[in-house]
């Protein structure tokens, strides 16, 4: 049986389908209820969701990086025993895997980073996994990858030792971001050519079948555009999660060009600030120097 502390849904619903008992991890009455539907065992505490599995214990964590993730392994280090595994499947910064790895070890307990990406969808296609940790570990965990897997033999495997996991998802969403943001300026760029009256969600279709840009983001683009073709109601506001800070540091560290990741990086920032100072100094330095106009508020 494997222990899923604060899993989401679709992942646990892809392991039981195939054929591994979990148990699930849940504070909120109704999210007990909705895990048993589910057919997995529900746990309110640390104590029940440890009590629940039979040694050795893989307990799986999916919850935000940073603080939670070592209050979670505060919470579980004295329930477990000698042999047991703790996987975090978030998005964990490497150097916190690392870290945590190396605390683990003096009690015996293993540890394996897997990077994970698949999103809502990993429940029908299967999640991308990235693993980090030593192989005998890993190598007893390969049926659930296996399972998670989009197939057995593709889409998962490990990839170093503990972090590397990490660090490779980290890279990853860098490279994501790059990409989102190309497609996000192509559209902009058609959008704005007003004389040809593009219809964007054609042209996305038309795309994502024998292009070169062909991709699951565009098939995503693709969906956001019939759903919703002028975006009404989206604020041009857009987050990150971090994993795009740390690859720019990263790459700085190495002294390693990616200035699609930074700029990438650079304009999610630029979106937040609706009152943006910098450009009104521009503005602002253009009518001191040659006296051009400034537009009003």
């Amino acid at each position: 049986m494997i222990g899923l502390g604060r899993m989401g849904g679709p992942m646990a619903q892809r392991l039981t389908r195939g054929g591994h008992r979990v148990a699930g991890l849940a504070r909120n009455p109704d999210a007990l209820r909705q895990l048993e539907e589910m057919n997995i065992v529900s746990a309110a505490s640390f104590d029940e969701l440890v009590n629940s599995l039979k040694p050795p214990r893989i307990v799986w964590l999916m919850i935000p990086a940073g603080a939670p993730v070592d209050e979670n392994i505060a919470g579980l280090l004295p329930l477990l025993e000698p042999d047991d595994v703790i996987v975090d499947g978030g998005n964990s910064n490497y150097k916190d895997t690392q870290r945590r790895a190396q605390r683990l070890k003096a009690n015996r307990i293993h540890y394996v980073d897997a990077g994970t990406s698949g999103g809502v969808w990993g429940l029908q296609n299967g999640y991308s996994i990235m693993v980090g940790g030593d192989e005998e570990v890993v190598a007893r965990l390969r049926p659930i990858f296996e399972t998670l897997a989009p197939a057995a033999d593709k889409g998962w495997g490990r990839v170093g030792p503990h972090g590397a996991g990490h660090f490779t998802k980290m890279v990853h969403n860098g490279i994501e971001y790059g990409m989102m943001q190309a497609y996000g300026e192509g559209f902009a760029i058609m959008r704005h050519k007003t004389e040809f009256s593009l219809d964007l969600h054609q042209v996305a279709e038309i795309w994502r079948d024998g292009s070169v840009v062909q991709s699951w983001l565009l098939d995503l683009t693709s969906a956001a555009l019939a759903k919703n073709p002028q975006l009404d109601g989206i604020a041009p506001y857009v987050s990150d999660s971090g994993e795009g800070r740390w690859t720019v540091a990263e790459a700085i560290d190495l002294d390693v060009a990616a200035p699609v990741i930074t700029l990438a990086l650079l304009q999610r920032l630029q979106s937040r600030d609706p009152e943006s100072f910098s450009n009104k100094l521009l503005s602002a330095m253009r009518n001191q120097f040659g006296g051009h106009e400034m537009k009003k508020e």
